[in-house]
Parts: structure tokens; sequence; C-alpha cells
């Protein structure tokens, strides 16, 4: 009888001390989680997602929310599959399901980067001056910034525009550059020092600036894998170069042609019949491109608002996949998951964002400078405009220009 109850106190222990280590329900616990990848300098990404009672997450950036509905859990084992692109996070529950460890794997890139996850906690950036945070005189990083990542690189220099508010410590905008804009930045300023961060499922951005009321110079991060310089000067009338002077025909060139397959290896050119007549979007980019996620998006709402039969648009996708097949499935997960009703074409793969390889498949433009890139054309076949990057949401007046600007333009070509 003692044995019998011997074996039983230790079945119990022992099946309670398992529980330490997996969770107790079948799904990540609802509530507010905070979420770091470790990148160089010893320095961690954070980012803060939201897990609901169906089973989804939710990713905050500032104003932005992005839903994630792909979650497998297997006894303790979790996998997290970011919407549309294919890194997905791989970890395991730990401390009754309170932390999440593992890593963010993108297959394509070969890139592994750790993470953890810890239930309950809302705070972003734990700050150097805890409880003092919130009594500091802070640097009014509010405003224009004209800045210069990799000043002193020939090779790597490139301009953008930091576009900040500040409210308390709270710092949130964004950086446009002449390819686009580094999405929904969020942070905060402590004394002298300016954090941001941004994760979207594929970018996974942190910025770490010593700001003045004039200046600033820090570092940008991304992911695991890249880390750069940069300084900016406060300049409320800085303006980036114009998105629509950037890319061009070459001399001798007077039309745009290809002819690539759709994700079902069907031959689309735009010589074909339906493009006969049409106003015709060509759109350069890929699955792996959050600002090309965005632009799409736009042109699936714009086209569902705007019904036309005299407008059309092709998407020319530049894929990371090593291999056709998983390049034509990346195509496929990118039209089911946006619901894109327009055709997306397989135009490279295994060179992903590698822009002198992808000139060699539009020998007629001067050079691919962007994922992405939007080429208008008219009934006539004629380009009217070629238009670099995307500005999106996180640029807010000039999201709004950009709208603007699209919807006359297009009108215009419509009615000719």
């Amino acid at each position: 009888m003692n044995k019998i109850l011997i074996i039983l106190v230790l079945a119990s222990f022992f099946s309670c001390k398992k529980d330490v280590h997996s969770p107790v329900n079948k799904g990540i616990k609802e509530g507010v989680w905070r979420a770091t990848l470790a990148v160089q300098d010893n320095e961690e990404l954070p980012f803060v997602f939201e897990s609901f009672e169906d089973g989804t997450l939710a990713i905050h950036n500032a104003k932005e929310r992005i839903l994630v509905d792909e979650i497998t859990i297997t006894g303790d084992s979790v996998r997290i599959q970011t919407p549309v692109f294919e890194g997905y996070f791989s970890g395991r529950f730990r401390e009754s399901g309170n932390l999440i460890t593992g890593n963010f794997i993108k297959p394509s890139l070969d890139r592994i980067v750790p993470f953890k996850m810890v239930y309950g906690d809302s705070v972003r950036f734990i700050t150097k001056y805890a409880q003092e945070d919130d009594k500091l005189p802070y640097v009014n990083v509010t405003g224009s910034w004209e800045t210069v990542f990799s000043p002193e690189s020939e090779e790597d220099r490139y301009i953008a525009k930091g576009m900040f508010k500040r409210t308390g410590a709270v710092v949130t905008g964004t950086f446009r550059t002449t390819t686009g804009d580094y999405r929904y930045l969020e942070g905060r300023i402590n004394g002298d020092e300016m954090r941001l961060s941004t994760f979207d499922g594929a970018h996974a951005f942190l910025f770490v600036a010593t700001v003045t009321g004039s200046t600033m110079q820090g570092d940008f991060y991304s992911g695991n894998h890249w880390k750069e310089p940069f300084v900016a000067k406060r300049n409320d009338t800085y303006e980036l170069p114009d998105a629509k002077n950037l890319t061009y025909l070459k001399e001798g060139y007077d039309r745009v042609d290809f002819a690539f397959p759709d994700e079902s290896g069907n031959i689309i050119s735009l010589q074909d019949e339906r493009f006969k007549n049409k106003v015709v979007l060509v759109q350069i980019l890929g699955s792996w491109c959050p600002n090309c996620i965005e632009e799409s998006k736009f042109y699936r709402d714009y086209l569902k608002c705007n019904p036309s039969k005299d407008l059309a648009v092709i998407g020319l996708a530049y894929e990371y996949a090593k291999t056709e097949e998983a390049a034509r499935n990346s195509i496929k997960r990118l039209k089911d998951r946006l619901e894109l009703p327009y055709p997306v074409l397989l135009a490279q793969y295994g060179q992903g964002a590698d822009k002198a390889a992808a000139a060699k498949t539009l020998p007629m433009l001067n050079h691919v400078l962007s994922y992405p890139t939007t080429i208008y054309i008219d009934k006539k076949g004629a380009v009217r405009r070629i238009h670099t990057g995307y500005n999106g949401k996180a640029t807010e007046e000039k999201y709004l220009e950009f709208e603007k600007d699209f919807n006359d333009f297009v009108t215009v070509l419509l009615l000719e």
C-alpha cells in the first residue's frame, strides 16, 4: 500500500514539474506579449503583439495592426507563420506558457534570428530611467530630418527623410527613402537617446540614435545581418527627389514588353489580346517586400472600388525562393492571401532584391531602382509614367498626396 502511494505521489510530482515548461491550454495565452529579436552589438529589437481567444494574434507597430492567423501548436512547440511572407517563428513554450523562445527563420535567405516572447509585458522599450522616465525633459524630434545612411561609404550611401512625432516620451514616424518608406516606426526618447523599431513579418528594423535639438546620429539594424550608421539634421523644408523622375526608358526604346509565366506556368505577355487598347499598370514587386504588399492592397482596393474594362494591372514578381516551384508557391500565397484580382508573373527567382539582375529582364529601363516600381502604360501602349517606390500609409501626408495624384492620373489615362 505504501509503495502504491509513493508511486502516485511521484507521478503527481513529475506531472506538475512537466507543466512548468508546457502550457496547460492549447493556444498562446490571450493578452499582450512583448517579443524581442536578437540583433548585433547585444542589442534587442522589440515589438508588441496581442493574442486573442480565437487563436489569432495582432502585431502592433504604432497605428498599424497586422493580423496573424496561421499558428500551429504541437505539444510544447509553436510555429507562427507571418502573413504572406515566408518567415516564421519556431519556438517552445516555457514557464507554464508565459514565455516562448526559439528562432525566427527565413528559409530562402538562410537567416535565423533568436527570439523571446514574454506574456503580460506591453512596454516596447524598457528605458534606462525606469519610473523616472516620464518626468524627464525630452528633446523635441517632431518634424522633418534630412538624413544620410552610410554617409562615409560611396557604395552604400543613400538619402532619406525622417518624419517623426513625439508625444511625451513616445515617438512615432518613419524614414522615407527614394525607394519607399521604412514602415511604421515606434519607440521612445530618453534623455538624448532615441530608439525606434518595427516588425511586420518581413522587416525587422531597429534605430538607435543620439539626438540634439538639431542633429541626430546613430545606427540602423536590419535583423541580425545588417548594420549601418546614419546622420540627420533638422530640415522642415527638405524633400526627396521626385519619384516619377528616377526610372525611365532608355534611349531607343518607346515601349515595354515582356512574357513571363504566372503561378500555374501559363505564359502571359503584354501583347496578349486582353491588354490591347487598355490602360495597363505594370507593378514590379516581390512577395517578400512589405512595401510591395501595401501597394498591392492599394491596387486591389482601387480596382474593386473603380471597376473598369479599360484598366488592367500586371504584377512582375522577383523572388528570393531558390527554386521555380517555391517561387510559384510564393506568388500563389501572395495572390490568395491578398485576394489579388490581377495576374502576378514570375519574372525571376533565386535573385531576390538583386536590382542589377532584375534590370536584365527589363532591358528597356535605365535600371530597376526599387521594389516596388510601377510603369503606367496608356491605351496606345506608350509609357506615360514610371513611379519608383511607394509611399505607404505610414508617411501620412505623402500617402494622401500619392493617392490623389494616382487617382487623377489614372482617370486622365482612362478618358483618353
